[in-house]
């Protein structure tokens, strides 16, 4: 069963898994909304992802670029930058340290529980 995520602490990752899907490919909106789903995040609601990624680009992070799409009408598709990349690689530092800190303290509250229950 899949835990309920808090939507603040999504709104704090979203920026860098955005970077880290579109290091792979560009996509349009819709698309990227697709794939962060397909990694179980699935409670995003779709408003959040079009105003983060039209700050992202203005911050430089992204490029956005009009496509013709063969399904319909044309598609801003968004390109991670240079500053993009280094954006992205300085997340995942962010994230291992925090998931190590975080790991740390979850592990040492677990001990604490087993030796009070002890």
């Amino acid at each position: 069963m899949k835990p309920n995520i808090s939507s603040q602490m999504l709104k704090g990752i979203l920026q860098g898994v955005m970077l880290m899907i579109l290091v792979k490919k560009p996509d349009y909106g819709y698309g990227i909304s697709k794939q962060i789903n397909q990694y179980g995040l699935d409670d995003i609601p779709k408003g959040t992802i079009y105003p983060l990624l039209t700050m992202m680009e203005k911050r430089g992070l992204v490029e956005g670029k009009i496509q013709p799409s063969a399904a319909g009408p044309d598609r801003k598709y968004y390109f991670i930058t240079s500053d993009g990349i280094v954006a992205k690689q300085q997340f995942i530092k962010e994230w291992q340290f925090l998931e190590s800190a975080v790991n740390q303290l979850i592990d040492e509250g677990t001990n604490d529980e087993n030796k009070r229950n002890d």
